[in-house]
């Protein structure tokens, strides 16, 4: 996606959350604990992946993209499918995209990545603050015929 900026990957913390389930010191109820909210987004919203869940290994995992911003206003927060975010990324000046990986057979679920979208990320596209830059240049010209 061409205005994907910002990208923080949690593929570390992930890697850290398997060690220690492996070494014991934490449960599969403290892994596995995917709200009921979170499955049906993954059932209806969700992008399904070639790779097995590191819990079970029977079932393959389920991407879900939720998406913030002050500009969503009551759509902030919802799951959206991937396919549905460019024509957002067009849309809208800047949101947020919170990627969130689902078995539905364990209930496994791990924060992959984080990432902006939208048009300030569009080289060259400065929204109006050309057009601003204009009208302040034109304000003050005015000004300058009134004093003479």
């Amino acid at each position: 996606m061409r205005t994907q900026r910002q990208v923080v990957d949690y593929s570390l913390q992930k890697r850290a959350v398997l060690r220690e389930l492996l070494a014991g010191r934490v449960g599969t109820y403290d892994v596995c604990d995917a709200s009921p909210y979170l499955k049906n987004a993954a059932r209806f919203h969700g992008e399904p992946t070639d790779r097995r869940c590191p819990i079970c290994r029977s079932e393959n995992l389920t991407l879900v993209h939720y998406i913030y911003g002050d500009e969503l206003k009551q759509s902030a927060g919802q799951a959206r499918t991937l396919t549905e975010l460019p024509v957002l990324a067009m849309t809208l000046r800047e949101f947020q995209v919170f990627v969130v990986e689902v078995c539905l057979g364990c209930d496994w679920n791990h924060l992959v990545e984080q990432y902006l979208l939208g048009r300030d990320g569009l080289a060259g596209d400065n929204d109006g603050a050309g057009e601003q830059d204009v009208a302040a240049e034109g304000a003050g010209r005015r000004r300058r015929e009134a004093q003479r």
